[in-house]
């Protein structure tokens, strides 16, 4: 790759059903009271969820449709006595490439869609992937 636009194939594999509607009520992370919710995999889609199992912890990425796209700075956790922070250096969902990035735990499946634990994404949103947490991801990172 040259560093230039290229054109990049994404697909949804599926979408979230949530209670969540609006932006206004979704905390800005699972771990802050972010209700259960399902992902509904295309049907194309639930032969590649087939060994997915209640317990098991995932990534779940997903496209944040209703994000905007061109901010570059935020006061982080919408707080605004802290400062303006390049977008990169934040969880915030406006970016460049709205990609939303989830941990959650698998509760319940069935043959075209998982139950998770929790999930601040909003009802509708596109999912791009869901791969498993790997147990080397689950111990503190080494630092120097």
């Amino acid at each position: 790759m040259n560093g230039g636009e290229s054109n990049l194939n994404v697909r949804p594999i599926g979408h979230v059903l949530s209670e969540l509607t609006d932006a206004s009520d979704a905390p800005r992370q699972a771990h802050l009271g972010a209700p259960p919710a399902r992902i509904e995999f295309s049907p194309e889609f639930e032969a590649h969820a087939r060994d997915l199992a209640e317990g098991d912890a995932v990534w779940i990425l997903t496209w944040l449709d209703r994000a905007s796209r061109d901010i570059a700075a935020v006061h982080p956790e919408g707080d605004s006595t802290k400062p303006l922070t390049g977008i990169f250096a934040t969880r915030a969902p406006h970016r460049p490439n709205p990609i939303g990035l989830h941990r959650a735990v698998i509760v319940a499946r069935d043959q075209t869609s998982i139950a998770i634990d929790a999930l601040e994404a909003l009802d509708g949103t596109p999912v791009l992937d869901v791969k498993p947490v790997l147990p080397q991801e689950l111990a503190p990172l080494p630092r120097d």
